[in-house]
């Protein structure tokens, strides 16, 4: 076999344990879709309590959201989607599992249409379908043409400026929009970036810690990095999950869905391709293929905000285990 021909049947052997990496990634994306669907439910009654322009859940409104069932059933179903999540990606690489979370933006649409009565119309499917195919097709061509290096401590550290710079950034617009009532898809958009964030640092720790449970364990700076990554990660996931919160407390759950299954893969890929070097030998034509790709998907998102028939109503799911409703 020609070495071209065997480079590309390196790339598409799979581990043996993937099957096991994709079955928990799918039930991952259904636990999203339904933990989201709680979630939004609870959100909504909260913050429909506060009169006011809807620029971000006070502390008091995120205390009241311990006391609503559905809230609490949807934070269990996302811890546990989390975790699936993290465990699939031990079992398959990274290229394989993400798209898969796109599942979740078309089971959401699904569940949430079904309950609110509201159907989806023509420019929402269009805009979902839109979605899944350009992150379904960035990730596909990120399978062929990147492979993962050894991360060097260079290379994470930038992740971590990179990082640190985003968080800043998106926590002086926070400060800024909460007077000028920021628009919704900012909330969207920003925990989307943030979770890629989570999901890149999420893969160097868990590469490490099976790096240590082979070895002869020796604190050294490589560790120190490491922990690091915990805390980004960590500030990261905070601030993305308040982003994700006040996200609903404006938007339908499938465009919340689609900031966190089609903008989180992207940055997580993209993070791989610029800072890692993971394309470093991908052809030009990949490269247009991926931005091209990148901007169908992202296309997409803006289009469900546009077009969405902002059903957010009661859901029938979430009434179950949340009751009335407080009158107001």
């Amino acid at each position: 076999m020609q070495p071209d021909l065997q480079d590309l049947a390196d790339q598409l052997t799979l581990p043996t344990t993937a099957p096991i990496g994709i079955a928990l990634a799918l039930i991952a994306a259904v636990l999203l879709a339904l933990g989201t669907q709680f979630q939004s439910r609870g959100v909504n009654i909260v913050e429909s309590s506060t009169q006011g322009r809807k620029t971000g859940l006070s502390l008091g409104q995120l205390r009241r959201l311990l006391a609503r069932p559905s809230w609490v059933i949807g934070t269990v179903l996302l811890g546990a989607a989390i975790v699936l999540q993290l465990t699939s990606l031990t079992q398959a690489p990274l290229t394989v599992v993400q798209p898969l979370g796109a599942v979740a933006l078309v089971v959401t649409a699904i569940v949430n249409s079904r309950v609110t009565k509201v159907p989806l119309d023509r420019f929402t499917i269009r805009a979902i379908v839109i979605c899944v195919l350009g992150v379904a097709i960035f990730v596909t061509i990120a399978a062929f043409v990147t492979k993962r290096h050894p991360i060097t401590a260079t290379q994470l550290s930038i992740v971590l400026i990179v990082l640190s710079v985003v968080l800043a950034v998106f926590v002086v617009l926070f400060i800024v929009g909460r007077k000028r009532k920021p628009r919704p898809i900012f909330y969207v958009i920003a925990a989307g970036v943030l979770f890629g964030f989570v999901v890149t640092l999420a893969n160097v720790v868990i590469g490490r810690i099976q790096t240590i449970a082979f070895t002869d364990f020796d604190f050294d700076s490589a560790d120190i990095l490491t922990l690091l990554c915990l805390v980004g990660l960590a500030a990261a996931a905070l601030l993305g999950t308040y982003f994700v919160q006040t996200a609903h407390s404006s938007n339908p759950p499938d465009l919340v869905v689609a900031g966190l299954t089609v903008i989180d893969p992207i940055v997580a890929v993209s993070i791989g391709i610029v800072v890692l070097g993971e394309a470093a030998s991908a052809p030009p034509w990949a490269i247009v293929a991926f931005a091209l790709a990148a901007a169908m998907a992202i296309y997409g998102v803006i289009s469900l905000a546009r077009h969405h028939p902002q059903a957010l109503a009661n859901t029938a799911v979430a009434d179950v285990a949340e009751g009335p409703s407080p009158r107001a």
